[in-house]
């Protein structure tokens, strides 16, 4: 076992476990760690915890010191540079088939990383030395899918909810048609997609309870028992409330049961 916090680098973004070295974190404070980027400052998600070293997924950095006042204050000012509005000149310039969707700057001010789509592959060699001449630091440009496009830009799904990429969701989690098919939804792509144009994560999300209730309700064509002794066929389920239609061996009439009323035979 070993003591974790875990830090979020951005709203919505992936939870990265780190050692807290003898400091104490509640939910909310800011830390200043090492990455693989360099230094940044996140906010914690998790507080100190005891966590199996199986469930830690690579050797755990040390947290470098609490964030200060003026750690955040660097923070909020590195988040607020004028590099997006540059770069999206110099993309027009070059007229460079890209849409540019956000940028970062480490918090150490050592590299600027510039996020965009683009249909194809994209030569932004010179991009690169135009950008690295105006802000003297190291310059990484990074092409993103359109779900992770979607969980940079924010936005209200169907639901009127915000985007659950953006809300919550560390990591993207694989979505299948099988999962719709299941929850008896229509298979029109319209119906099942997501603004960013693939099968919508809540899909997922609702995967496990269907899942349970598919196995304690019989499915169309199922020969079940009602209550009275007879025997019958289910010609219509409905998983969320647990109503079947079935028409029995004596009446042409279908009648409405639920699950629990009736056996199973086949």
């Amino acid at each position: 076992m070993k003591e974790i916090v875990g830090i979020r680098f951005k709203k919505g973004g992936k939870v990265y476990y780190f050692s807290p070295d003898n400091l104490d974190f509640e939910i909310g404070d800011f830390a200043v760690v090492e990455t693989v980027r360099g230094i940044e400052c996140g906010e914690v998600v998790i507080a100190n915890r005891e966590m199996a070293d199986i469930e830690i997924p690579s050797a755990l950095k040390s947290v470098m010191r609490k964030a200060s006042e003026e750690d955040l204050s660097i923070l909020e000012k590195n988040r607020q540079k004028e590099a997006f509005k540059v770069c999206q000149e110099k993309i027009a310039l070059r007229n460079l088939k890209m849409n540019l969707i956000d940028v970062e700057c480490t918090f150490d001010n050592n590299k600027l990383l510039f996020y965009f789509t683009a249909e194809t592959r994209i030569d932004f060699r010179e991009l690169v030395k135009d950008l690295a001449a105006i802000f003297r630091t190291r310059i990484e440009l990074r092409q993103i899918g359109v779900r992770d496009e979607a969980k940079v830009l924010g936005g209200l799904g169907i639901c009127g909810r915000e985007f659950c990429c953006k809300s919550y969701m560390g990591d993207f989690n694989p979505v299948s048609i099988k999962m719709a098919k299941e929850q008896g939804l229509s298979l029109n792509p319209t119906k099942i997609s997501g603004t960013c144009g693939r099968l919508m994560c809540c899909l997922k999300n609702e995967q496990p309870a269907y899942e349970s209730l598919l196995k304690i309700t019989p499915k169309v064509g199922a020969i079940i028992v009602t209550p009275n002794g007879e025997k019958g066929k289910v010609i219509d389920s409905n998983l969320i409330t647990g109503k079947l239609r079935v028409k029995t061996e004596k009446s042409e009439v279908p009648v409405v049961l639920d699950r629990v009323e009736v056996k199973l035979l086949r």
